[in-house]
């Protein structure tokens, strides 16, 4: 049955059927978001990565306490975690 998976036409069909149910005007607002999607997705990868290597290139005696930030639109201020309230320094 299928021997061969997915052949060019198989795809050919699938893009027909996608333009089909979203229509060609709803098409490039939805590749213009992934794009965006993409591109925030691989800069806060690199900086998880160079973040990283900061990190353990500078590795401090005694660590910083570790603060949670408030969301843009919250009222509450940054907060230590649960963690670092309960240690004595």
């Amino acid at each position: 049955m299928l021997r061969n998976g997915l052949e060019p036409w198989h795809l050919l069909i699938v893009a027909i059927m996608i333009i089909l149910l979203f229509g060609s005007k709803k098409l490039p607002e939805a590749a213009r978001g992934l794009g965006k999607s993409m591109r925030i997705l691989k800069s806060e990868a690199k900086a998880m990565k160079e973040d990283g290597t900061a990190h353990s290139a500078a590795a401090p005696a005694e660590s910083a306490p570790h603060v949670v930030q408030s969301a843009p639109g919250e009222t509450t201020a940054a907060q230590p975690t649960a963690a670092e309230s309960n240690t004595v320094h």
